[in-house]
């Protein structure tokens, strides 16, 4: 029997409207990824430049004006309060003898060597700590215990064990950094959403394969905090042992370097000192950290780009 004229025109009418209907599905499908993407706002390169580093070219001019207005206002003597271009010329004294490169070398190089020893130990020891039970029982509280810990305290234990060598630095730099690394690691595996690991191990991912492919990469942000912190504290510790720890076979440091000014009364050495030590914290955050949380960020769709 031929088909009914009216199941053909319906038949027609149905293919007529799905390209339709495809296209507004299509639509609709591409807005909620818009909602889902972060919107990237691409001011000038002037504007940005300005925005980067005006407001902090404006704290340092009016830090220095304050400064500049209470010495010449004489409410502390000298001795105590030295005149900005005092500061600045022993700066300039000390890059000109060379002095500074070493002391430089000294202390960064001593601080990446043990930043990276520790997070070799960290790194394992916090995937320890999140997965095992036993071991989170037996030693978590006391990863937080020696985070909490002031790494000076070891100083003076490091000195008696080890002597005034190397390896009295680097016990307290360590000691200093693989807690907060391996706590962060923690806190980052523990956020993880519980369907991960699950579909990992259903694709045959287990041991190592797991931790490498699943468990690192989705805990990266809050392993990249920990690594922030523990940088912090390894340079502040590495801070605290040359201060304390000064020796001849220990090289001249920053820390040496700021002992050697309070030693001596020399204020414009110690400011000198304290500022190098400061440029170096910054420093490290902007071209290091900050550029690789950027881009951690922003793979997750969480970086808004100004």
């Amino acid at each position: 029997m031929p088909p009914e004229p009216t199941t053909t025109a319906t038949t027609a009418t149905t293919t007529a409207e799905r390209p339709g209907e495809l296209t507004d599905d299509r639509a609709a499908i591409a807005g909620l990824d818009a909602l889902d993407t972060p919107t990237e706002q691409r001011a000038p390169g002037w504007r940005r430049a300005l925005a980067a580093f005006g407001p902090p070219v404006v704290a340092v001019v009016l830090f220095l004006a304050v400064w500049q207005a209470l010495w010449a206002a004489a409410f502390w003597p000298e001795f105590k309060l030295p005149e900005p271009l005092a500061v600045w010329r022993e700066f300039l004294a000390a890059v000109d003898s060379g002095q500074v490169w070493s002391i430089l070398w000294t202390s960064i190089g001593r601080a990446f060597l043990g930043f990276f020893i520790a997070l070799l130990v960290a790194t394992p020891l916090g995937l320890l700590v999140a997965k095992v039970r036993v071991v989170r029982a037996a030693i978590g509280p006391l990863l937080h215990g020696l985070q909490s810990l002031p790494s000076v305290a070891w100083v003076p234990a490091a000195v008696l064990w080890f002597g005034l060598t190397d390896a009295t630095i680097y016990f307290v730099v360590l000691l200093g950094s693989i807690p907060s690394v391996a706590n962060g690691l923690v806190a980052g595996i523990d956020q993880i959403p519980p369907i991960l690991p699950r579909v990992g191990q259903v694709l045959g991912a287990r041991g190592l394969t797991s931790a490498r492919h699943i468990l690192l990469p989705a805990a990266l942000p809050g392993y990249l905090a920990g690594c922030k912190q523990g940088w912090a504290f390894s340079w502040r510790s590495l801070m605290a042992a040359e201060i304390i720890a000064a020796g001849p076979l220990l090289g001249f440091g920053l820390g040496a370097y700021l002992k050697d000014g309070s030693d001596y009364n020399n204020m414009p050495k110690v400011i000198a000192a304290i500022f190098l030590i400061l440029i170096v914290g910054i420093g490290i955050e902007l071209l290091v950290f900050r550029p690789v949380e950027r881009r951690v960020l922003r793979a997750r769709g969480l970086a808004v780009t100004r």
